[in-house]
Order: structure tokens, then C-alpha cells, then sequence
């Protein structure tokens, strides 16, 4: 018979269980004494939802209302297009490390996204906007580990919404004008070698799949790991603050050589979070428009 699991069962300690209980007890009441001291005073931050909505800069209380995250997103996009008129403007036969970069990505979503999913033939059409998801994903991801932006232009629902809204339209448009409006719902609603009564269960899937799982997957995924992306970074230096300088003489200043590398590291496998939600969000574009080229599904 398995023993039953008790969680605040009574065990029988030696000695020195005795000095880790009391050496545990101290630490934690020297943390929460210096949590307690700093507490209002601009000591530990705490990450919350409010981080992805600062306030108004311009414009309070209307549409066109403008905050941080409105100015990073134009920053970024500035950046974005500052880069490639340069890389266009300086192209040469021979080139040198900044234009092997700029082809490399493009190469990169040509190949790997385009051609990989779709075909070299059918992709050739589709390849300008499957670049554009992709690079501009990428660099409203790279805001939130860069210094003095620190937040990801992704992490508000508004423009993955807008890009995977962008996509919803593009897949339903080229399945309607290859198969027509109902060529287009039968072949996705009524998969050939279905037995009859699974279309019962089969097809409203297949629809809520079209209207809302498609789109869904692409905006929550990306807005999901950037928001996770954004508090670890924020616990991780909110700590580190707090232990090295808030802190000071409260013999906290130990944790601060753990929370230091973790962020430092956690940033590192940020922006490769970065890279491979911009790769997925335009893969899964790709997949999904081949979707509605192909006959059967």
C-alpha cells in the first residue's frame, strides 16, 4: 500500500536539520524585514499588467491615444525601414558584412518559409508579405531587450491582432478565388473520405477552425511569450536592484550574484524567443494560405 502523501508531515531531525531550520527562518525574516523597509519607496518592482499599458502621452482618453508602447512601435518601425533604404541604397555586386546580413534574411524567408511550405512556384507571390510578418515581428520583439525600450511592440494585443487578421483575410481570399466561395468551404468543411455522420462532429471544427483557431494560434502564441518574456527580465533586474542597492547591509547582497546572470542569461534566450516567434508566426502565414491553395485538405 503506497504511503499517503503528507506535506507537513512530522520526520524525526538530527542536528543539523535543527541549523537549517533556524539558518532558513533568519534568512527569511531579513527578506522580509528589507521588503518591508522598502516597501513604497521605489525598492522591489513588481511586474504586473499595468507594465503594458503606461500612460498617455498624447491624446488621452481617445483613439489616437499615444504611450510608450505607441512610441517604441514607431521607433522600431523607423528603424526597420531606415535599414533597408540604407541596404538598398548601398547594394553592391560584391557585398560587404551589412548587405550579406539584410540577404541573408531575406534569403532566410524565402527559403526556409516560403519555398519550404509552399513551393517555389507558389511562393514567389506570397514571399514580400511573408518578409514583411516576419521582420517586423522580429523587431518589435527586440524592443523588449533593448535599453531604454525594454518593452516588446508585440506584447499589446493590437498588432498581432492586426497581422494575424492580415493573414486571415489573405488565406480566405486565395481559396475563394481558386475554388470559388463554395469550392472553398466544401473542400475545408467536408474533407473527402469522411464518413457522413463524423460531418456532425467534422465540420463545425473545420469552421471554428477557419473563423477563429487559425487566426487565434498566431496572435496569442506571439503576445502569450512576449508578455512571459517581459516579467522574467523585470523579476530577474527588479531583484537585482533590489538586493545590490536597495538592500545594502541587510546581507542580501548574495542573491544579487544569482539574479544578475539569470537575467543576463534570460535576455540572451529572449532574443532568441524573438527570432523564433517571428520564424513561427510567418511559417504557420505560409502554412495556412498553402492550405487554401490545395485541393484536398
Amino acid at each position: 500500500m503506497a504511503r499517503p502523501f503528507r506535506p507537513f508531515a512530522v520526520t524525526r531531525a538530527g542536528p543539523n536539520d535543527h541549523l537549517g531550520v533556524l539558518l532558513s527562518t533568519h534568512a527569511t525574516s531579513v527578506i522580509l524585514a528589507a521588503t518591508e523597509g522598502h516597501e513604497g519607496e521605489g525598492g522591489f518592482h513588481t511586474p504586473s499588467i499595468s507594465d503594458f499599458f503606461p500612460s498617455a502621452i498624447l491624446f488621452e482618453g481617445t483613439i489616437f491615444q499615444i504611450d510608450r508602447l505607441w512610441i517604441i512601435r514607431i521607433i522600431a518601425t523607423l528603424v526597420l525601414l531606415s535599414i533597408f533604404v540604407i541596404a538598398a541604397r548601398r547594394a553592391k555586386v560584391v557585398p560587404g558584412r551589412f548587405q550579406t546580413a539584410i540577404e541573408f534574411l531575406l534569403s532566410f524567408v524565402r527559403v526556409q518559409i516560403g519555398e519550404e511550405i509552399m513551393g517555389k512556384e507558389r511562393s514567389r507571390r506570397f514571399v514580400p508579405m511573408l518578409t514583411t510578418i516576419f521582420l517586423s515581428i522580429l523587431a518589435f520583439n527586440l524592443t523588449g531587450v533593448i535599453p531604454g525600450l525594454n518593452l516588446a511592440g508585440t506584447s499589446r494585443i493590437g498588432l498581432p491582432l492586426v497581422l494575424a487578421l492580415w493573414v486571415f483575410v489573405t488565406y480566405w481570399a486565395v481559396g475563394i478565388r481558386k475554388h470559388g466561395l463554395g469550392g472553398y468551404l466544401r473542400s475545408n468543411l467536408f474533407p473527402p473520405g469522411v464518413p457522413w455522420p463524423i460531418y456532425a462532429i467534422l465540420t463545425p471544427i473545420e469552421l471554428l477552425q477557419l473563423l477563429i483557431i487559425r487566426p487565434g494560434s498566431l496572435m496569442v502564441r506571439l503576445v502569450a511569450n512576449m508578455v512571459a518574456g517581459h516579467i522574467i527580465l523585470v523579476l530577474c533586474f527588479a531583484a537585482t536592484q533590489f538586493f545590490v542597492v536597495d538592500s545594502a547591509g541587510t546581507g542580501l547582497m548574495f542573491f544579487g550574484l544569482l539574479t544578475l546572470p539569470a537575467g543576463i542569461f534570460m535576455t540572451l534566450f529572449e532574443v532568441l524567443v524573438a527570432f523564433l516567434q517571428a520564424y513561427i508566426f510567418a511559417l504557420l502565414a505560409a502554412a495556412y494560405i498553402n492550405m487554401s491553395l490545395e485541393e484536398e485538405h
